[in-house]
Order: structure tokens, then C-alpha cells, then sequence
């Protein structure tokens, strides 16, 4: 061994005893075997892990508690819980379809008043059209003139109308007989 090496393994020595040593050999660095520890640190370390292990234990026995806990309270609401809960998903189902069924309904409606609605309209419009075709083709004076110079009509007087009165019911019948005057 040369003087270099005995100075780093003193320099070693002081540092720490849980620093890794390295041997140069050329260019490679190979690594030593570490220092055995010492029966207190090794001591040390067994109830650290033992210590480790106790708090491991621990917490798997409070979480299988745990687990064990949920385990029992899902097993007692199990049933009734799923029966209830299938009743309201059935009557929450059964409430949607008749409320989809109701919007169709109505919105089938709906359209279908605007249809008849808009028929209505174009009716009404072509009526009013007809109206007032008929009213500009029947010429009041020209029928008058008809009247009276082609064919001879008169206005009827005051002594050739005459009226009367009817008990029995407030309209005429057509084939009935008309009542006789009377002076």
C-alpha cells in the first residue's frame, strides 16, 4: 500500500463509519466492502426496524378494522337500501316517460293549432277576397234600372204590404198557408 491510500483511509476513518471506501486501480475505482457495524448500531437499527414493523402492523390492523366496519354497515343497509332504491329509479324512469309523453303531447298540439290556425287565415282571406268580389260585381243602380224600365217594376206602397201577427211560434213555416187580410 502506498502513502495516498493509507491517507484517505485515515481521512476515512475520521469522516464516518458509514462512508463508503474506494480503492483507485488505474482508471477503474472499485468498491470496498463496508465496515462491519458495531453491535450497538446494529442493535440500533433491529428496533428501528422492529419499531417499524410494530407501527406497520398498526396501521394495517386499524385500516382492516376500518374496512371491516364499512363491510358490516353495507351488509346491514344492503338490502332494504337497494329495494328503496330500486322503487325510486323505477318511479324516477316511470315520471320521465309520462313527462316526455306530456311535452309530445302538447308540443303535437301546439303545431297543430298553428296549422289550423295559418288554414284558418288563408280561408278567412280568400272569403274576404270572394266578399268583396261579389259586392264589386252586383251594381245596385244597374239592377234598379233593370227593374224598373226593362221589366216594369214598382216600389210596393203603403196600402199593398201588409202584416200580421203570428201567436204560435216566432218563425213562418214555408208550405203553410198565409193568414187572410183583413179590413
Amino acid at each position: 500500500m502506498g502513502e495516498c491510500e493509507m491517507a484517505r483511509r485515515a481521512g476515512n476513518r475520521k469522516r464516518s463509519r458509514r462512508a463508503v471506501r474506494y480503492v483507485t486501480d488505474g482508471n477503474a475505482v472499485r468498491k470496498l466492502a463496508p465496515e462491519k457495524r458495531s453491535q450497538q448500531d446494529e442493535r440500533r437499527a433491529l428496533r428501528q426496524r422492529a419499531e417499524y414493523d410494530r407501527h406497520m402492523e398498526e396501521l394495517e390492523r386499524q385500516q382492516n378494522a376500518r374496512m371491516e366496519r364499512l363491510r358490516q354497515k353495507y351488509v346491514t343497509v344492503d338490502r332494504p337500501f337497494l329495494l328503496f332504491l330500486a322503487v325510486c329509479m323505477i318511479a324516477t324512469l316511470y315520471i320521465c316517460f309520462n313527462y316526455i309523453q306530456v311535452q309530445t303531447d302538447i308540443n303535437t298540439r301546439i303545431s297543430s293549432i298553428e296549422s289550423k290556425k295559418r288554414q284558418f287565415d288563408r280561408l278567412k282571406s280568400e272569403n274576404d277576397a270572394l266578399q268583396n268580389s261579389i259586392d264589386t260585381s252586383v251594381d245596385l243602380n244597374e239592377i234598379y234600372r233593370v227593374a224598373t224600365q226593362e221589366l216594369g217594376m214598382v216600389y210596393a206602397g203603403k196600402d199593398q204590404v201588409i202584416t200580421y201577427d203570428k201567436t204560435e211560434s216566432e218563425y213562418v213555416r214555408q208550405y203553410e198557408d198565409i193568414p187572410q187580410y183583413k179590413k
